[in-house]
């Protein structure tokens, strides 16, 4: 299982425990469906030059973590487009 964070913890732990109810109305049910599709739709393609050694760092990186190397470079672009992954100046 991959890792969760605090936020996935709270919730799986709510629905082991059986604190979570369905939702019963069916249009709520299409709207929160329709908000997950929005959300993991991936209609944009980009280019990313960087050096060799940079991309074989990343494909190993990706190795260790079980995962595709396209998808390890898009979880760190969506974790810095969301504020979890933050720039660290060189000067600081």
């Amino acid at each position: 299982m991959n890792k969760l964070d605090s936020e996935e913890i709270e919730i799986l732990d709510a629905f082991e425990k059986g604190k979570l109810t369905s939702v019963a109305n069916a249009q709520e049910i299409e709207i929160q469906k329709a908000i997950a599709d929005a959300r993991f739709k991936k209609d944009v393609r980009i280019n990313v030059h960087m050096s060799a050694r940079e991309s074989r760092s990343l494909k190993v990186k990706a190795l260790q973590e079980g995962v595709s190397y396209h998808a390890l470079v898009s979880s760190i672009l969506h974790k810095f487009a969301d504020g979890q992954l933050v720039y660290k100046s060189v000067n600081n």
